[in-house]
C-alpha cells in the first residue's frame, strides 16, 4: 500500500502537535509496511532546512505562498503561523504527477486540502481527511475569528479557492477523521451519511520510559532542587498561557519552592511580548521560565515531563491534547482545562484533574492537590500511564489506520 499525505506546516522551529501526530503515524505506518509520503510546503521559495530527516518514509516539499496583498511582513508571518489559508501553484500539479499511490490523506483544510481532494479524484483513489485542530468543536469566539475575512489586503487565493472547490471539500471525501468524539458527532449531523472515525494520535510509549531527566538538569540547572509545572504548547492566545501567568502569583505564594515552566515556539510575536511584559511586571523572571521551541522528541523535552510535578495545560480550545498521553508516558499527572480533548481523556480524580477557566479555585485546588499529596499524585499518574500504554501506543494506532485505509481502497475500488 502507497499513500500521500498533505501538510500545512513542517517547521522544526515552530513544531506543534499536528507535526507530532503526523510523524508518528507515518513511523507507525512503515512498521505496518505502508508506503508513505509527505507532501509539505516551503514558503517563498525559502530552503526546508528546519524540516526534520525522516526514516520510514519519504518528505516531498512544494511552494507556497500568503495569497493576500497588502500585508506587512510581521502579519504574513503570523498567517502562516497561526492557520492562515496558503496557496501553492505547483502542488497540484506535483500530486498529479507522482508515481502510482493509493490513497490520498490531507491533514490540512481550505486550499491546500482541496488540492489534494482534486488529485484524488483525477487519480480515482480514495480521499481522506483529518481535522487535527477542530473545525466545528470550537469555542464561539474562534469560530467568529476563524469565519471572519482579514481586515486588511486583498485575498486573491478566494477565486483559486472557489475553483478548487474548497468550501465543499469536506463533502467530497470518503471519510473524516477527528480526534474526539464531540467533534465527530458535530460532524455526523453536519455530513449525514458521511464515514466519520474518532481516530486518537499515537505516542511511541517506549521513548518515555527513557531516563532523560539528565538532559533536563544540564539544560536548566535552575531547576535542581525545585517543584516544576510545566506547561508545553506554542505561546499563543489559543494555549493560553496569559492565564496561567495570572494565576502564578498565589501558586508561588502557597508554593514558594515552585517554578513554572512554559515550554514552546513564540508564534504569536505581540501575545509573547505581553506574557514577558506582564511576568516582569509580576516580578516572577526567577519563577518562570521560558524555553524556547523544542525539536520533536528532544530529550530535554522528555526529561522536563519526567521531571515536573504535573503537566498544566489551561488552553481554550483543545481537541485532543496529545501532550497529555505524552505526560502519562512520562509518568506525570496532568491538570488541564476543561476541553473537549482533555475531558475525553481524563477522568477527573482518578488520572488527572480538570478545571474551568472561569473558576480559577478548582485549578488552585488541583495544584495544592500535586504539591503537597505526592502519594494522590504518583497514583493518578500511574492510572494516566496504564491508559496511555494501553490504548496510544503508536503501533496500535497505525495498524487500525492500515485497516482503515484497506476498506476504503477495497471499496473505491468496487466502486469503480
Amino acid at each position: 500500500m502507497r499513500t500521500v499525505h498533505i501538510v500545512r506546516k513542517y517547521d522544526l522551529a515552530e513544531w506543534g502537535g499536528t507535526e507530532t501526530a503526523v510523524q508518528r503515524l507515518l513511523h507507525g505506518l512503515a512498521g505496518e509496511r505502508v508506503d508513505s509520503v509527505l507532501y509539505c510546503p516551503s514558503l517563498n521559495g525559502a530552503t526546508s532546512s528546519r524540516v526534520p530527516v525522516e526514516s520510514g518514509f519519504a518528505v516531498k516539499h512544494f511552494k507556497t505562498c500568503v495569497p493576500v496583498w497588502g500585508l506587512t511582513p510581521e502579519a504574513k508571518r503570523q498567517f502562516v503561523s497561526l492557520g492562515g489559508n496558503l496557496f501553492s501553484f505547483d502542488l497540484l500539479t506535483a500530486l498529479w504527477r507522482e508515481e502510482k499511490f493509493d490513497l490520498i490523506h490531507t491533514h490540512t483544510l481550505g486550499r491546500l486540502g482541496a488540492m489534494a481532494g482534486a488529485a484524488a479524484r483525477h487519480r480515482h483513489v480514495p480521499f481522506v481527511v483529518t481535522i487535527h485542530g477542530g473545525f466545528l468543536d470550537l469555542p464561539a469566539p474562534m469560530k467568529q475569528e476563524f469565519s471572519t475575512p482579514p481586515q486588511v489586503g486583498f485575498d486573491w487565493g478566494r477565486l483559486f479557492g472557489f475553483l478548487l472547490r474548497s468550501r465543499q471539500m469536506l463533502h467530497a471525501a470518503d471519510a473524516l477523521l477527528t480526534c474526539n468524539p464531540s467533534e465527530a458527532a458535530m460532524l455526523r449531523q453536519a455530513f449525514p451519511g458521511k464515514r466519520v472515525e474518532v481516530q486518537p494520535h499515537g505516542i511511541p510509549v517506549s521513548r518515555y520510559r527513557e531516563d532523560c531527566r539528565n538532559a533536563a538538569r544540564i539544560a536548566w540547572p535552575q531547576l535542581c532542587g525545585r517543584e516544576v509545572l510545566l506547561c508545553v504548547g506554542r505561546i499563543d492566545p489559543v494555549k493560553n498561557q496569559a492565564w496561567l501567568v495570572e494565576q502564578a502569583p498565589q501558586i508561588f505564594l502557597k508554593h514558594p519552592n515552585t517554578m513554572l515552566v512554559l515550554a514552546g515556539p513564540f508564534t504569536d510575536e505581540a501575545y509573547s511580548a505581553a506574557i514577558r511584559t506582564r511576568v516582569a511586571e509580576l516580578a516572577l523572571s526567577h519563577h518562570i521560565l521560558f524555553t524556547g521551541a523544542l525539536p520533536p522528541g528532544d530529550s530535554r523535552l522528555i526529561g522536563l515531563l519526567q521531571r515536573a510535578s504535573a503537566l498544566v495545560l489551561p488552553s481554550v480550545s483543545e481537541t485532543f491534547g496529545l501532550v497529555l498521553l505524552e505526560a502519562w508516558a512520562a509518568g506525570t499527572t496532568v491538570i488541564s482545562s476543561r476541553t473537549s480533548g482533555a475531558s475525553a481523556l481524563v477522568k477527573h480524580g482518578e488520572n488527572g484533574w480538570l478545571f474551568n477557566l472561569d473558576n480559577p479555585a478548582f485549578f488552585h485546588a488541583a495544584v495544592d492537590a500535586v504539591l503537597g499529596q505526592p502519594e494522590l499524585r504518583t497514583r493518578l499518574a500511574a492510572a494516566g500511564n496504564a491508559k496511555a500504554v494501553a490504548e496510544f501506543d503508536v503501533p496500535a494506532i497505525a495498524r487500525r489506520v492500515r485497516q482503515f485505509y484497506h476498506q476504503l481502497i477495497e471499496a473505491k475500488s468496487c466502486a469503480t
